[in-house]
């Protein structure tokens, strides 16, 4: 491994080969007389003229000095040229070197800083951390400056071009400036400047030499108590280092230490390095003698512990480390500092630095998918306290919605920030909950108008941010798909509005439809299953690659619309202390809730306002789509109103409630004879207009008549509903199932109140949305056009009962009696005989004679049953045309026979002594017979006789 002599040894880690600059050029040399060129034109000249004596000979002896003048010029010029092509050429080649020695620099010194990183690097880059580099654990970089450069430069003359150059390139300027770690670093400076450059240097150890080759020895001061949360700190092994506060003596296991001391303070002995800081731009290092002025590099107590943090997660991460749940990111190191505009909040960290997501500007709406296990109800609740800490419930709220099953947000009830935790086991209170954003949504549209503002962002307006968070979207679309549209509303509308969605769902494909996934931008994928999910939330496979375990729990893919690939972020945990102390410290305002309580439970006709002219309040109607509640009143314009619902759900009560309203009302009994009296009565003679008819349960009472009696009550029944609107009357009816005769009637009932049911499937056959159906709603909880209806109690009416007619005893004069021969019946004649009326067989009259017998003086009664009687046929035509003929329901079968009446008869429940009498053409009647006995009651062989005719 090479000493930290040799990092620091220009000649380490040599670059290319040493770059070479061209010579000085020479001067050149002045151009010489031309003394020989300059002569031989003169002797030349001379000759001629001794030769010829010409005087003109003498002329050309001037050729020599203009040849002569014209060489020199003609020297100096070139001269002048050469020197001009050799400072260009020397000049173009500084040029060359020149950048070619920022080129290297520029190499070196990035090939330093990936050999050192200083902290800035370490955090930007989370793979440099812990990288097995030789010597990166042995130096720190204490800060930036020159440094001796291994670029060579030689050649060059004396020039000064040539001498700065060779200077600027032994020379690296803004390089990291090392110094060992062994030893002792001293800061001398003031304690704010000091501080910073201190938790720097710390960091950065901590970052270049893992947990167990490193660990954090030694006493901290106050100012240093972050230090316990890196997990250098807890380490069993490695190489000793001290943190030492001003005026704390260095301990004596420390292998190295970074103290700080204040100005004019002393050092520790035998410390290695000084580093004396002036401000941050301007320090002094002093390390194995060698002097470098340098600036360095501090951080904030706030930044120490949001990258202590992220140590710690990536400490917990190592393999077989098994740190990764003792030693979580934590939110409340995270909140410190944490931003207060718009809806940004730390979430987590990336790599050592907080992780801020502002659902406003990378918003306004946001879909994070997880499966089960990977952290997303944690992300969730990080999400709801980070935004809770630094804002006043009057500028954001919340909505909760956990359906899941589970308890994921009920440690957040006590927020005054949130307006309601619904959950799954809330059934129609959930759905009703969320189906009011619809009015939510037009609330805070009329609040912009009223102030003329277009978005939430106007000063003028006064409306908290609506934050609406969904755990397990898929499930809440499983129970209430309608709501579907609902969201989908919010997420167009919602930006100027200031209501956000947070959706959270285990899978995205085929869950949230695209019209919705289209406003959501703000993208969070936790570890998924399949890859198609990873890529409908994030663009790309990574979510689904995630490996599994609790390695990456918590670890989340978060991707923004302006970002090109998504990041990583590790989540930060809350704990129970973390809401009690956002609790205890907001503004204790309880926000306005986008919902009205739900409908209570019970509620007095008295306690409602009274309906509007003639009009008939049945209770009070939840209206979630206005936020209101209001009374739901009928009036005679409706004709017919159904009441229907299982046993014991308030079907009586509601019938109660209309008729206790009703100045005219006409109940029909419950009782099988007086209400085919009183079904027949309508029917030939309706009563006055304005009149409420009210019959109760009528699937039951019809479903207590044989056959043939069923069906004329029920076409009765229809032609009362029927007509209801032409007579002016309210027809209200009640029912617990439809079927057969109830069933048409139903569909003639113009309005419909559905009360709850058995079973969802019983709910739906009677006519409701399965949406609705609740298994455990109050009783007199009811549907009318959809809406959650609470129906009113009022007293029970006064019922109007008809007196009792008492036994009927023959008139004198000739009576007929039809009767199964039985015990009963034979007590009841003794009844008879008792009253003074003789009794003869059919056969005896028939022997005697009708008109013997009717001049009887007291009354007779000729007795027999049916076919004694159709044997006699002209005795019969007699008693029936001319006398009185009473048939006994024992022989019902054969009534048509006796009385020559096509007609049905008044019905007659068994077991009560009833029978017809027919005579003078008249329609039957019913009347009472004597009930022989003690108790006034038939014997049970009767009972039973009777129930077979019938």
């Amino acid at each position: 491994m090479p000493s930290f002599a040799s990092l620091l040894d220009p000649a380490y880690d040599p670059l290319d080969e040493p770059l070479t600059l061209p010579p000085q050029p020479a001067a050149p040399r002045r151009p010489s007389v031309p003394l020989l060129a300059t002569a031989v034109p003169v002797v030349g000249a001379v000759g001629l003229w001794l030769v010829t004596g010409s005087m003109l000979s003498l002329w050309f002896a001037l050729l020599g000095p203009l040849v002569a003048g014209a060489t020199m010029l003609d020297g100096a010029r070139t001269a002048r040229r050469e020197r001009r092509r050799s400072r260009e050429e020397t000049d173009a080649a500084h040029a060359r070197i020149a950048a070619s020695v920022d080129a290297r620099h520029d190499r070196e010194r990035e090939r330093r800083r990936t050999r050192h990183p200083d902290l800035a690097r370490f955090i930007t880059s989370e793979t440099e951390i812990w990288r097995a580099v030789p010597g990166r654990s042995e130096a720190l970089v204490i800060g930036q400056g020159g440094v001796p450069s291994g670029l060579t430069v030689t050649g060059g003359g004396s020039d000064a071009a040539s001498v700065g150059l060779r200077r600027r390139a032994a020379v690296l300027a803004e390089a990291p400036v090392l110094v060992p770690a062994a030893g002792g670093i001293t800061l001398v400076g003031p304690a704010v400047l000091a501080g910073p450059a201190s938790r720097s240097l710390l960091l950065q150890a901590c970052l270049a030499a893992p947990p167990g080759e490193l660990r954090i020895v030694g006493p901290l001061a106050a100012a240093d108590a972050w230090v316990e949360a890196l997990p250098h700190r807890v380490a069993a092994t490695g190489r000793r280092l001290a943190v030492v506060g001003e005026g704390e003596p260095v301990p004596a296991e420390a292998d190295s230490y970074i103290a700080r001391v204040a100005p004019g303070g002393p050092v520790p002995p035998g410390c290695g390095t000084v580093l004396t800081i002036d401000d941050p731009a301007h320090a002094r290092v002093d390390s194995g003698g060698q002097i470098h002025d340098v600036s360095v590099e501090g951080v904030s107590l706030a930044q120490a512990r949001h990258i202590a943090a992220g140590i710690t997660r990536l400490a917990g991460e190592l393999p077989g480390s098994g740190a990764s749940a003792a030693a979580p990111v934590l939110l409340a190191p995270l909140l410190e500092g944490a931003p207060s505009d718009a809806l940004a909040a730390p979430v987590g960290v990336d790599g050592a630095l907080p992780a801020v997501i502002d659902l406003v500007a990378d918003g306004p709406h946001a879909v994070v998918a997880g499966m089960t296990g990977s952290g997303k109800s944690e992300l969730l609740v990080t999400w709801v306290l980070a935004l809770c800490a630094t804002r006043s419930p009057r500028a954001v709220n919340f909505l909760l919605a956990d359906f899941k099953g589970g308890t994921a947000f009920d440690a957040l009830a006590s927020l005054p920030h949130v307006t309601g935790v619904i959950t799954d086991l809330d059934g129609a209170g959930a759905r009703r909950a969320l189906q009011s954003l619809r009015a939510e949504v037009r609330w805070r549209e009329a609040e912009l108008a009223r102030v003329g503002a277009r978005d939430i962002l106007d000063p003028r307006v006064e409306l908290p941010r609506l934050v609406v968070i969904v755990d397990e979207f898929a499930a809440l679309l499983g129970d209430h798909p309608e709501l579907h549209a609902v969201f989908t509303d919010i997420a167009a509308r919602g930006r100027a509005l200031g209501m956000h969605l947070v959706l959270g769902t285990q899978r995205v494909s085929g869950v949230v439809r695209d019209a919705l996934l289209a406003n959501c931008p703000l993208r969070i994928s936790l570890r998924v299953a399949d890859p198609a999910d990873s890529r409908a939330v994030i663009g790309t496979d990574e979510a689904a690659q995630l490996p599994g375990g609790d390695g990456a729990k918590g670890v989340a893919l978060v991707r923004r619309a302006r970002d090109s690939a998504p990041r990583r972020v590790r989540v930060a945990l809350s704990s129970p202390a973390d809401v009690a102390c956002i609790a205890e410290r907001a503004e204790p305002h309880r926000p306005r809730r986008p919902w009205l309580p739900e409908l209570p439970q019970r509620i007095d006709l008295a306690d409602l306002p009274p309906a509007a002219g003639a009009g008939f309040v049945l209770g009070l109607a939840d209206d979630p789509d206005h936020q209101r509640q209001v009374p739901v009143v009928f009036g005679h314009e409706d004709r017919g109103i159904l009441v229907v619902g299982a046993a014991g759900t308030g079907k009586t009560t509601a019938l109660q409630t209309i008729a206790a309203q009703a100045p005219q009302r006409l109940v029909v009994p419950s009782d099988t004879e007086r209400a085919w009296d009183a079904v027949a009565a309508l029917v030939d003679e309706p009563p006055a207009p304005g009149t409420v008819v009210v019959l109760d349960d009528l699937d039951a009472l019809v479903g207590r008549y044989p056959q043939d009696y069923a069906m004329v009550l029920a076409e009765r029944l229809e032609r009362v509903v029927r007509g209801a609107g032409d007579h002016g009357l309210l027809v209200v009816v009640s029912a617990q199932r439809l079927v057969g005769p109830a069933a048409r009637i139903a569909e003639l009932l113009s309005r419909r109140v559905l009360l709850g049911a058995g079973s969802r499937a019983e709910y739906i056959a009677l006519g409701g949305e399965a949406a609705h159906h609740s298994p455990d709603q109050p009783r007199g909880r009811a549907r009318v056009d959809g809406r959650a209806v609470q129906i009113a109690v009022a007293p029970a009416p006064a019922a109007i009962l008809g007196e009792e007619s008492g036994p009927w005893i023959p008139e004198p004069g000739v009576t007929g009696f039809a009767a199964r021969r039985s015990a009963a019946g034979r007590a009841m004649l003794g009844e008879w005989e008792a009253a003074g009326a003789r009794i003869v067989t059919v056969a005896q009259a028939a022997t005697t004679g009708i008109g013997e017998l009717a001049r009887s003086s007291e009354p007779v009664v000729v007795v027999g049953d049916g076919e004694d009687w159709q044997r006699q046929w002209q005795l019969l035509s007699a008693v029936r045309d001319e006398h009185v003929l009473v048939i006994d329901p024992s022989v019902g079968a054969d009534f048509r026979a006796l009385s020559a009446d096509r007609m049905l008869p008044p019905y007659c429940a068994p077991g009560r002594s009833r029978a017809w009498l027919c005579r003078d053409g008249l329609p039957p009647e019913r009347i009472a017979l004597p009930r022989p006995g003690p108790a006034g009651e038939r014997a049970p062989e009767e009972d039973e006789r009777a129930r077979s005719v019938a």
